[in-house]
């Protein structure tokens, strides 16, 4: 699930939100209507989509083992180009803006454990990563530019429970950690504060830092009503997380401090995903949720002081 905005002179007025099952969904937050139903991954599950700030290209990742770029121009709703993966697991892929118009796109290869990270839009290769341990399973992972320092960094959670940062330009892991007995469900992470957290289907959230040498950091657990999470999600201002749980609600905390704020009950199944929108008027951001029950919900929670007082 994405929250995006139109462009141009329609951009504030006009907001839509993206979506995907066995097709993506385009919908318009304002008429609550589907603009735009994209078939491109043979009614296999959508399990990713992302959007290419620089040109406003679609792309998405379905369980078809393809990553697919859409062209949406002036009406347009085709696939201009596709990625062969490999995998038929969940692990969703990471995109990350390297220079004006280029980017690495990251997924999990066809073997268990391998991490591959391509170009784009020449598709050119750029590294495989694979742990010198048997960690299992790739479940999630989060690509990044850090402020200093000469190129891009990678973080992944494994099967077994263990996060790794992995410098990309070295194709080396800086650290390792074992945030979770269980395996990593999902992962997010504060490129500002060099903070993330963890999820698993645990009764707790494990969130974690990086110190200056890049090492993997495990701060105190956060404790949950009931256990399992599939997806976390920090706003871009930084004051607010929200978590995707399997007991059908979606929690916010505030990201400070890491103080729960409120438990949001619509769905009747999992939520599988949220995403804050990033609309520049702090009292139309919106909070939506995806949930195994075929819904989508929409949430206006805060005022523009959310989160201030967290803790």
């Amino acid at each position: 699930m994405k929250r995006r905005r139109r462009q141009q002179q329609q951009r504030h007025e006009e907001r839509s939100l993206l979506s995907g099952k066995g097709a993506i969904h385009i919908w318009n937050l304002n008429s609550r209507r589907a603009e735009k139903i994209l078939e491109g991954h043979s009614g296999n599950s959508v399990i990713w989509v992302d959007t290419l700030e620089s040109t406003g290209a679609l792309i998405s990742q379905g369980r078809d083992t393809r990553v697919c770029l859409w062209d949406l121009r002036e009406g347009r709703s085709e696939v201009v180009d596709s990625v062969w993966t490999g995998s038929v697991g969940f692990c969703q892929s990471s995109l990350l803006e390297s220079s004006p118009g280029i980017y690495l796109l990251a997924f999990a290869g066809q073997q268990t454990e391998e991490i591959k990270i391509i170009e784009l839009p020449s598709k050119t290769p750029v590294c495989t990563l694979v742990p010198d341990t048997k960690l299992g399973m790739v479940m999630c992972i989060k690509l990044w530019q850090p402020d200093s320092g000469p190129g891009p960094l990678l973080l992944a959670g494994y099967e077994d429970g263990s996060l790794l940062l992995w410098d990309v330009t070295q194709r080396s892991k800086l650290s390792q950690a074992k945030a979770h007995p269980e395996p990593v469900m999902c992962l997010t992470f504060d490129t500002e504060r060099l903070r993330g957290i963890s999820g698993s289907s645990e009764k707790k959230l494990s969130p974690w830092m990086l110190d200056r040498q890049n090492n993997l950091q495990l701060q105190d657990c956060v404790p949950l009503v009931n256990p399992g999470v599939s997806h976390l999600c920090i706003r871009q201002d930084g004051k607010l997380l929200a978590s995707a749980g399997w007991d059908h609600r979606v929690r916010v905390f505030g990201w400070k401090r890491l103080r729960p704020l409120a438990a949001l009950q619509y769905h009747t199944d999992m939520v599988l995903s949220v995403a804050f929108s990033d609309h520049q008027d702090p009292r139309r951001r919106l909070l939506a949720a995806g949930s195994k029950d075929h819904r989508v919900s929409l949430w206006s929670i805060y005022s523009s002081n959310d989160g201030d007082n967290d803790g």
